[in-house]
């Protein structure tokens, strides 16, 4: 089988044509199996950023990378890539980059599938490229037996809280960012630091937000108030869970149903109360924010419920929709209007 052909079955959903190229660059570095690969896409005007990730990320890191065939500058953007890669010796050891190459811009759950697909560790962290890690999670995690037990179990994936600055010109230089806790929250304290789209609620409260302010040092707390527009960065094994769905395109739900169909497979969310990421900001599209907005709007409510039905038949087919590992869906899928009526019939059913 040809690899063109192999890969156009693996990412069977997303839009096409479209060439996938990976390990354009492969990492030097030798990783052993239980590291954590950070899992992030890159455009053009980004590569910037992946530099400082790089910079400030001491383990393994796979890239996808889009390029956009439409343009003029196809060879000027993979000489900047070029120069990228030879800039740093991390880079070089630590990053295996891979190219997709089409016309599509946004099509980041793919990019997601992608970059996770080929990562080389037994687990993966999700991260958007513009945020930046400001505490050494990855040894926390390492040395820690039963932080690394509950990863292997596959049910669980750790949230690292994603905090923001209102003022825009404040959060453009990482340099200046607070690398402990204390620090943080000192400047949340003092209205400087906030969540993550606090504007946006939904996305990232269920994280407990004055939870993880009060919190011991070392705490591992579960997610409690889970809702489907929870999209929290998060460490997961990289084998088993669900993958994202590639018909999200653009901006808006895209992460949240990729953590929804998770969450209903029987992964639960556990908050890391040390840790914490922080978002560099940039400007943003927002005309097409706005327009992909409404867009995926309608494709995530049908997606949910799709979701649900095909994770309760499962559970129901298996006889297991009444053990702890279908908790999720069937207290997330009573929710949904029309598909509350099937959980309690295939309740019924099930203890009949």
């Amino acid at each position: 089988m040809s690899q063109s052909l192999f890969l156009s079955k693996a990412f069977a959903n997303s839009m096409r044509p479209s060439k996938i190229v990976p390990f354009f660059y492969r990492a030097t570095g030798i990783f052993d199996k239980d590291d954590i690969t950070i899992t992030t896409l890159v455009t053009s005007n980004r590569f910037h950023v992946l530099a400082r990730l790089v910079n400030n990320y001491s383990g393994p890191i796979s890239a996808t990378v889009h390029v956009k065939n439409t343009t003029n500058h196809v060879h000027e953007l993979l000489d900047a890539l070029h120069a990228l890669y030879l800039s740093s010796p991390k880079m070089a050891s630590n990053v295996d980059v891979h190219l997709v190459i089409d016309t599509f811009d946004r099509q980041f759950n793919t990019w997601r599938n992608i970059a996770r697909f080929f990562a080389r560790t037994e687990f993966v962290m999700m991260l958007d490229i513009d945020f930046a890690p400001c505490t050494d999670f990855r040894t926390a995690i390492r040395s820690s037996e039963a932080a690394m037990s509950k990863l292997r179990t596959g049910t669980a994936a750790f949230v690292i809280p994603a905090f923001e600055y209102p003022k825009h010109a404040d959060g453009t230089d990482p340099t200046k960012f607070p690398r402990s806790k204390n620090a943080l929250v000192s400047l949340v304290r003092d209205g400087k630091i906030d969540m993550f789209h606090a504007s946006w609620v939904p996305g990232h409260s269920s994280t407990d937000y004055e939870r993880y302010y009060n919190s011991p040092p070392g705490e591992i707390y579960k997610v409690t108030s889970y809702q489907s527009a929870y999209e929290p960065y998060i460490i997961v094994k990289k084998d088993g869970p669900p993958w994202c769905d590639e018909r999200f395109v653009g901006y808006g739900g895209n992460k949240a149903a990729c953590l929804f169909e998770m969450y209903l497979s029987g992964i639960s969310f556990y908050v890391l109360a040390d840790h914490f990421i922080i978002h560099q900001n940039h400007l943003y599209e927002e005309n097409a924010r706005a327009a992909e907005r409404k867009y995926n709007r309608r494709i995530y409510s049908e997606f949910k419920e799709e979701s649900c039905l095909r994770y309760l038949k499962l559970f129901h087919d298996n006889a297991s929709l009444n053990t702890s590992r279908a908790y999720n869906a069937r207290s997330e899928c009573k929710k949904i209007r029309g598909v509350s009526r099937i959980v309690s019939e295939f309740g019924h059913k099930t203890l009949g």
